[in-house]
C-alpha cells in the first residue's frame, strides 16, 4: 500500500485499537430503538438526533431528520457531506432500529448495555445494524482524518423500520430521488460468507411471506362421533404443504424453479463455502435441491418454508376436529423469478391438486424483491481490488445474500449499482438474546472500509 493509503487504513485500525470505536457503539446500543414496539418514535428519532447526528457533525456532514410516508413508521435521516459537484457520489445505507431486547433471555451482560466478552461485542444492535453503520462512519472518518476530504460526496440514508419491513422506504426514496441522486450504493447488513473472510454481496433473494388457511366449518366437533365423517382441516392443509415439495425440501411448483442458475453465477459460487462459524448449525447433505452444492442452494436457488402452524391448543388439546387450521408460509426467491406470479402460481398450482379450498393471503414483508448486481460491474471491481490491497487476499464474492435487505430499492427506484459488504456472521445471534459482533471482524472492517473510501477518494 501506498504511504498515505496506509496510514488511512492504520488509522482506522487506531480507532478499534484505541477502545474509540467500542465507545461510540457502546453508546449506539444504549439507546433501545425497538421499532417492532408500539409508540416507539421517539426511541426512534431520538437515536438519530442525539447519539448519531451529532458525531456525523463532527465530520462535516449536514443532517436533516424526515419523517416517514407510512404515518405509524419511525422516521429517516438523511446526512450529507458534499465536497464538488464534479466528484461521484456514494450514498450509504443502513438502519437503526433493531428488534426486541428480549431482556430476560440473555446470558452475557444485557441489551442496551454493551459488554465485550471472548473477543465479542455483546449488545442488542452490535450485527443488525448499529455496529455495522458504525464501521463504515469510522472508515470515513479514518480517510477524512487522513487525508482532510474523502475525494467523493457522500450522503447517509438511515431509515428506523427495518424490522417491520422498511416501511415507507421505497415511497420516500421515490419522491426524493434528486435529493438521494449517486453514481453508487454502499452498504452493510448480513452476515459475511465466513467470519474469516471479507465478503461482497451484489444483492438479496426476494421474499414473499403468505398465509395458507382452510376453514371447513364453525365449531369444533368430538371426533369420536364425528371423526371419518367430517373433513379435518388439518390433516387436508398438511397434504395441501406437502404438495408443494418432497419430502427432502425439493420445490414441485414449477413456477417457484428459477432459471438464473447460469454457467456464470455457478462459477462465482464455485470459490466459496457456506459456514456459519461455531455455534452455527450443520447443514443437512440430504435436504433441498439433490442436484445442487450447498453454496447453490442457498445463493442461487429458491427455498420455500413454513414459519408457523396453527391448529387447536397443543398445550390442552381436545378429542375434537377443529373447524379451521392455518400456515404462515415463506418463498425465498432469486432474480429470475416472476414475484408478481409468486402466489398466482401457488393458487393455480393448489387448484390443480384439488385444494380449491385452501386459502392464499400475502403477509407482512410479501413486496421484498430479489436483486442481484452485475459481477463485472466497475463499483463491483475497485471493491474487490481495494480490498484484496488492504488485506492481502481476495474477498468472497456472493451473487447475493440467502436474507433479505432492501436492495430493489436502491437498484429500481433510485438506478444505483449496489455493493454491500457485511461486517457480521450467521453465528451471531441476530434477532435472539446474546447478539454480538466479532471484535476482529469489526477491526478488519474498518481497515477495508477505510481503505476502499480511500480508494474511491483518488480513482
Amino acid at each position: 500500500m501506498s504511504g498515505a493509503r496506509a496510514d488511512a487504513v492504520a488509522h482506522a485500525a487506531r480507532q478499534f485499537d484505541s477502545g474509540g470505536f467500542a465507545e461510540e457503539l457502546a453508546a449506539l446500543v444504549a439507546c433501545p430503538t425497538q421499532s417492532q414496539l408500539p409508540n416507539a418514535h421517539a426511541a426512534l428519532a431520538d437515536y438519530f438526533d442525539e447519539a448519531l447526528s451529532p458525531r456525523l457533525a463532527t465530520l462535516g456532514f449536514s443532517c436533516a431528520l424526515h419523517e416517514n410516508p407510512v404515518a405509524d413508521a419511525g422516521p429517516i435521516l438523511i446526512a450529507r457531506r458534499d465536497e464538488d459537484a464534479d466528484l461521484p457520489t456514494v450514498l450509504i445505507y443502513g438502519h437503526g432500529d433493531v428488534v426486541v431486547g428480549q431482556e430476560d433471555r440473555w446470558r452475557h451482560g444485557e441489551p442496551w448495555a454493551m459488554s465485550r466478552k471472548e473477543g465479542r461485542f455483546y449488545g442488542r444492535g452490535t450485527a443488525d445494524n448499529k455496529g455495522q453503520h458504525a464501521i463504515n462512519i469510522g472508515g470515513l472518518r479514518a480517510v477524512i482524518e487522513s487525508r482532510g476530504r474523502l475525494g467523493f460526496n457522500c450522503i447517509l440514508l438511515l431509515e428506523s423500520d427495518e424490522e417491520m419491513g422498511s416501511r415507507g422506504l421505497r415511497e420516500f426514496c421515490e419522491a426524493n430521488r434528486d435529493v438521494l441522486a449517486a453514481d453508487v450504493l454502499i452498504a452493510s447488513d448480513g452476515p459475511r460468507l465466513d467470519p474469516a473472510r471479507a465478503t461482497v454481496v451484489l444483492g438479496s433473494r426476494g421474499l414473499v411471506n403468505f398465509e395458507m388457511a382452510l376453514k371447513l366449518r364453525d365449531g369444533a366437533h368430538h371426533s369420536g362421533n364425528w371423526g371419518g365423517l367430517i373433513r379435518d382441516p388439518g390433516v387436508v392443509l398438511a397434504h395441501a404443504l406437502a404438495s408443494l415439495t418432497d419430502a427432502r425440501g425439493q420445490i414441485a411448483v414449477p413456477e417457484w424453479r428459477p432459471t438464473s442458475l447460469t454457467d456464470d453465477i455457478r462459477d462465482i459460487l464455485s470459490r466459496i463455502k457456506v459456514t456459519g462459524g461455531p455455534g452455527a448449525p450443520e447443514i443437512d447433505a440430504d435436504w433441498g435441491e439433490e442436484d445442487l452444492t450447498p453454496e447453490e442452494r442457498v445463493y442461487g436457488w429458491n427455498s420455500f418454508a413454513v414459519l408457523a402452524l396453527d391448529l387447536g391448543d397443543p398445550a390442552k388439546p381436545q378429542n375434537a376436529i377443529a373447524p379451521e387450521a392455518r400456515a404462515v408460509c415463506q418463498l425465498r426467491y432469486v432474480v429470475g423469478t416472476d414475484p408478481d406470479d409468486v402466489l398466482p402460481a401457488l393458487r393455480r398450482h393448489l387448484d390443480r391438486h384439488g385444494f380449491t379450498e385452501v386459502t392464499v393471503t400475502p403477509t407482512r414483508m410479501a413486496g421484498m424483491k430479489a436483486t442481484r448486481e452485475d459481477h463485472r460491474n466497475d463499483w463491483v471491481q475497485l471493491t474487490l481490488d481495494s480490498f484484496e490491497r488492504t488485506l492481502g487476499t481476495p474477498p468472497a464474492l456472493v451473487p447475493n445474500i440467502g436474507g433479505g435487505i432492501p436492495n430493489d430499492v436502491f437498484m429500481g427506484t433510485l438506478g444505483l449499482s449496489t455493493v454491500w459488504v457485511p461486517h457480521s456472521y450467521a453465528g451471531c445471534n441476530q434477532h435472539a438474546p446474546d447478539e454480538h459482533m466479532l471484535e476482529s471482524v469489526a477491526r478488519e472492517g474498518l481497515q477495508m472500509m477505510a481503505g476502499l473510501f480511500w480508494d474511491i477518494g483518488t480513482s
